[in-house]
């Protein structure tokens, strides 16, 4: 009589984790670009001076290339090693590779190192309408591979492999293995201890009833899990906009909020909604309801008690975009996990009892809302002064 339903239950979390699995291997992929190249001229006199033979070899090269005269100038560049952060103007800006050139020069042979390094600023586009400056879609660090030779008397050639992705795929990988590894233990735990529970004849009503609330809630986070990522596959195929996916956001913001309004008295927050009630985007309706959901959740898991989340809905200064803006009074995100925080599996180091029991997918569902709607998220945050995230939506036409 007990032994059907304890067979019964660990079949289905089984099954649950293999469903699991499978979802998140689908889920998890390497994006892979490819790179034109091109070169920029800063001097046709300097560039005369390179052979032929040394011009079309560099043409024909996969990578970024930079060629330096023995004035350090830079005589010819790949345009993608302005966007790294390796060359400004006509010049090497990062020192490591500018020492680099120096002793190739000076020695000849070839150095070869890591390197990390940052996107300027004006190649960052902010998408939101720029009327919220402070919130910019976040820059990520570019880790590369470096290679600097002397390919002639006058002439340092410095050659470099973005990795970045190769990188990031780890990151993903590792948080995956971490977070979710963790979310998938406990299901398994808790029925195991209702099993020797039940197996040993320890028939303690109040023990049973204790491991039974326990396996539920287990089932429950996981089956939020499983939910997470079967929504973050289905927000991948870009909206097209059309008569039939005309949606109205304050309509859109209010059923959620109005659902969510529960939650937030249970954690002693406040909800406040204002917005524009002419806004209207095209969109499909539950994922717009997800995305705000988790971005209201977030705000809400991160606030203090009797703190207040305000969502709002306004048009761009450039009158073409709606934006839905979410802001929190709470502890504010460390710099270093905005950086990240967009990522699949990815969980900051800031948890709280609120927020605990998340595995890192929520922001991730955000951003591919935003991205399959046309859109944009961006996050502006600081210690001390909570955050405020920005779910920018083009307006239908």
């Amino acid at each position: 009589m007990i032994q059907m339903p304890i067979a019964a239950l660990i079949a289905l979390i089984a099954l649950s984790v293999v469903l699991l699995v499978a979802i998140a291997v689908v889920s998890v992929g390497i994006a892979t670009h490819r790179v034109t190249l091109s070169f920029a001229h800063r001097d046709e006199n300097d560039v005369d001076d390179l052979s032929d033979d040394t011009a079309a070899l560099l043409s024909m090269l996969p990578g970024t290339s930079i060629v330096v005269d023995e004035h350090d100038s830079v005589v010819r560049s790949s345009p993608a090693a302005y966007q790294l952060g390796v060359v400004e103007e006509d010049a090497i800006i990062d020192a490591k590779v500018l020492k680099a050139v120096h002793e190739a020069r000076k020695s000849g042979g070839k150095r070869q190192f890591d390197l990390t390094t940052s996107t300027p600023d004006r190649y960052s586009v902010d998408r939101g309408g720029n009327d919220h400056v402070t919130a910019q879609s976040v820059s990520r660090p570019n880790w590369l591979k470096v290679t600097v030779a002397r390919i002639s008397e006058k002439f340092v050639i410095v050659l470099v492999t973005d990795v970045s992705e190769v990188v990031r795929f780890g990151q993903v990988r590792d948080s995956f293995i971490t977070n979710v590894s963790e979310q998938l233990l406990k299901p398994t735990q808790a029925l195991s201890q209702l099993a020797d529970s039940l197996e040993h004849g320890d028939f303690d009503s109040e023990q049973i009833a204790k491991d039974a609330r326990l396996v539920r809630s287990s089932c429950n986070k996981l089956n939020h899990m499983v939910s997470d990522l079967l929504l973050l596959i289905r927000a991948q195929e870009p909206i097209t906009p059309s008569s039939a996916n005309r949606l109205n956001v304050m309509e859109q913001l209010r059923a959620t909020v109005k659902r969510l309004e529960p939650e937030a008295e249970q954690a002693g927050v406040r909800l406040h909604l204002k917005g524009d009630d002419a806004l209207v985007i095209n969109g499909l309706a539950d994922q717009i309801d997800s995305a705000v959901t988790k971005l209201v959740e977030n705000a809400i898991g991160y606030s203090k008690d009797n703190g207040v989340v305000s969502v709002s809905a306004s048009v761009s200064k450039d009158g073409k975009q709606a934006v839905i803006r979410v802001i929190d009074q709470g502890a504010g995100i460390a710099k270093q996990d905005q950086d990240r925080i967009f990522e699949r599996f990815y969980r900051g180091a800031s948890q709280n009892e609120r927020t605990a029991d998340g595995v890192g997918l929520g922001l991730a569902i955000v951003k591919h809302v935003a991205l399959t709607h046309h859109g944009d998220v961006s996050v502006w945050s600081a210690a001390g002064q909570g955050s405020t995230f920005s779910l920018t939506l083009p307006l239908a036409q």
